[in-house]
């Protein structure tokens, strides 16, 4: 017997509907019609990148992860245009995304998960009421206690009418264009950035390659990075979720990173938070040697390969021991410095060894990279 599916949402589908309505038959009318001017495309690109990072750095990185802290006139900015990009409240909105990483795949917990199909996780999970969808707020008390945060999430629906009727109309009356600012800067922008959004929930869980985890569908993908404002590198967000970055090495295109960083240069953003090169570096290698040991297994493993597996393995311990050495002395650093009761000389002492370790730990990584290349 086929399960019966939950009622529809009826305000979300007709949003959806509407927008994309509009946005396919209406928007296109107009161009060939009337046409549009440069300056009709410029406020849309504006509203389309102000809406992106909106998300991205107010929603996901800053109030869902806390994985930096933003002055006031950051957080309100941030505040404004994401609530333009209709996509709930901060507080709902990181409540469930805060459950989604808790359950990722779980098909009766995670709100949008992955293992229910691409049409489920990209928007299909918001257009029927699902059990799994229904907002549970104890995982954001740290959110309700902030007033500008209880406001959106109490007036939202009038904020959300506000910011994507006003805008549009004052950039229609400054253009002197005010019909095709409202399909463009209204619609057609509202409707690009809700599926780049919706893309993580989806795309990012099915298509990319996994270099840090294979516990969950999450992947990174270069392409969609380009798409969502640095959010395609969604393996390594998925295991690292406090660092401020998803695109850690300098070239992965990640430019809600470049803002935060560049925010904290000028004082507006502080304690930005960034995983550890040897916890990065664990992961990779925790990953590398349990697919080298996979491969082996299954092709079958000859005599000559098995001195090299040996020797892998305990190249792989010795790395975690002088790993988990290095983590020791992070915190014996940290608690030092905490209380400041200590003299100089320790501290010396305790960078000293902080040095040799994360030398060895570098050289140990390289070995282990080139023996599981031989291997393979």
């Amino acid at each position: 017997m086929t399960e019966k599916s939950p009622p529809l949402l009826l305000s979300t589908t007709l949003m959806f509907t509407i927008t994309t309505v509009v946005t396919v038959i209406g928007v296109p009318w107009y161009g060939w019609v009337h046409g549009f001017a440069g300056n009709d495309l410029a406020f849309m690109l504006f509203f389309i990148a102000a809406n992106g990072l909106g998300i991205t750095a107010g929603y996901h990185r800053l109030w869902a992860h806390r994985s930096y802290e933003a002055s006031k006139p950051v957080q309100l900015g941030l505040l404004i245009f994401s609530t333009m990009a209709v996509q709930n409240s901060v507080i709902t909105w990181a409540s469930g995304h805060r459950t989604h990483h808790r359950h990722v795949d779980d098909r009766d917990l995670d709100p949008y998960a992955a293992t229910r199909g691409f049409w489920f996780s990209h928007i299909g999970w918001m257009l029927r009421n699902y059990p799994s969808g229904t907002p549970h707020l104890d995982n954001a008390r740290d959110l309700l206690n902030d007033p500008w945060l209880q406001f959106q999430h109490r007036f939202y629906l009038p904020l959300a009418l506000l910011t994507n009727l006003g805008f549009p109309l004052a950039a229609g009356c400054i253009t002197g264009h005010i019909v095709a600012s409202l399909l463009l800067s209204g619609f057609l922008r509202l409707v690009i950035c809700h599926h780049v959004t919706f893309f993580i929930n989806s795309l990012a869980h099915r298509w990319g390659h996994q270099p840090y985890t294979e516990q969950n569908t999450a992947r990174d993908n270069a392409i969609l990075a380009w798409l969502t404002w640095g959010e395609g590198y969604h393996n390594f967000h998925h295991l690292f979720q406090y660092d401020y970055r998803n695109g850690i090495k300098w070239w992965q295109w990640d430019p809600t990173k470049w803002l935060i960083l560049a925010l904290s240069w000028v004082g507006l953003t502080r304690n930005l938070k960034r995983a550890s090169e040897f916890a990065i570096q664990r992961a990779q290698l925790t990953l590398l040697f349990s697919r080298t040991e996979r491969g082996l297994a299954q092709a079958g493993m000859s005599a000559a390969l098995e001195p090299l597996k040996l020797r892998m393995a305990a190249e792989y311990e010795t790395f975690m021991a002088a790993l988990n050495e290095w983590t020791s002395i992070q915190e014996e650093r940290y608690r030092i410095t905490k209380h400041e009761l200590q003299q100089h000389w320790e501290h010396t002492q305790i960078h000293q060894r902080l040095g040799e370790l994360e030398t060895r730990l570098r050289e140990q990584y390289k070995r282990l990279l080139l023996l599981s290349a031989r291997i393979a």
